[in-house]
């Protein structure tokens, strides 16, 4: 499938204009391969000719030959990106499976990037609490790199991170360094600890209670589990930040990625092509609506 001719351009929904792209992907070789758990790894590929700077939060379409295709957030922040992108992927199917199992010098497909992004330039002067589960760490962790590069042009800058237990962790080496950032609060929390874990035990949401911020003047990044996603949404309303603020990533059902396949519709919202950041208030009525 070619670009759209221009009247063809003109007949397709706004929504879907921006997402119009060649569906084709690009080939490209494993550069290197991390273990970070029992069931995830990193995977760094080389930057193909042409592919954009991308921005926080979007995605990639990774292509395994001869098994299929699946949407991945990019974890590698734009400035980390000049010559290799990185994937975070945990092992959940026959397409994850393959991916994770790539060696060094191996090809894949790869297109994108895709998406909209978190607002990261957007909430200069603002506070931002940033509040990650499990996996969904991954695509906000180019957000972070991108607001820590830039420390002083924000307000009071918080993550909060949860996992299922101490081996869940992702990114270990690089919560060790986040740690010693000046005016960065970094708080971590484990759903089930072993002997080893002397930190905070609970959902992440938790630990929401124990950041200071000014709600009104507060933007907030949320990524992780729907179940997560709906009570982080809560208590942050709770806590006064304006919907409108609050920002979620639905990386749901994608399968095309360009706005064709229809699998990721969300009430009027196409996640690949409205999405798949959305600030909170644009899905309010449809985010708790199962099978939706």
């Amino acid at each position: 499938m070619g670009e759209p001719t221009a009247q063809e351009a003109a007949d397709l929904p706004a929504a879907i204009m921006p997402a119009v792209a060649p569906v084709l992907p690009s080939f490209v070789r494993v550069l290197r391969v991390r273990k970070d758990t029992h069931d995830t790894w990193t995977i760094w590929l080389e930057r193909p000719d042409g592919y954009p700077d991308h921005r926080a939060g979007q995605f990639n379409m990774l292509y395994a030959p001869g098994v299929g295709e699946v949407p991945i957030s990019i974890a590698s922040s734009a400035r980390e990106s000049r010559t290799r992108i990185a994937h975070t992927i945990r092992r959940v199917g026959a397409v994850t499976r393959r991916l994770t199992s790539l060696r060094r010098g191996e090809t894949i497909g790869l297109r994108g990037p895709y998406g909209s992004a978190w607002p990261v330039a957007e909430s200069q002067g603002a506070d931002v609490v940033v509040v990650a589960g499990g996996l969904g760490l991954a695509p906000l962790r180019p957000a972070i790199v991108e607001l820590l590069a830039r420390r002083k042009r924000y307000g009071a800058l918080a993550l909060l991170y949860g996992a299922r237990t101490p081996a869940d962790l992702l990114y270990t080496a690089e919560l060790g360094k986040w740690r010693s950032v000046l005016d960065f609060q970094l708080l971590v929390t484990v759903d089930r600890a072993d002997r080893s874990w002397h930190g905070h035990i609970g959902v992440v949401t938790t630990l929401i209670p124990a950041v200071t911020f000014d709600p009104q003047n507060t933007v907030a990044l949320v990524c992780g589990p729907e179940i997560m996603m709906r009570f982080a949404v809560r208590d942050l309303l709770d806590r006064g930040v304006p919907a409108r603020r609050i920002y979620v990533s639905l990386e749901r059902n994608l399968q095309c990625a360009v706005g064709f396949c229809g699998h990721c519709q969300l009430g009027p919202k196409f996640i690949c092509a409205d999405g798949p950041v959305f600030a909170f208030d644009e899905i309010a009525p449809y985010f708790s609506v199962r099978e939706l």
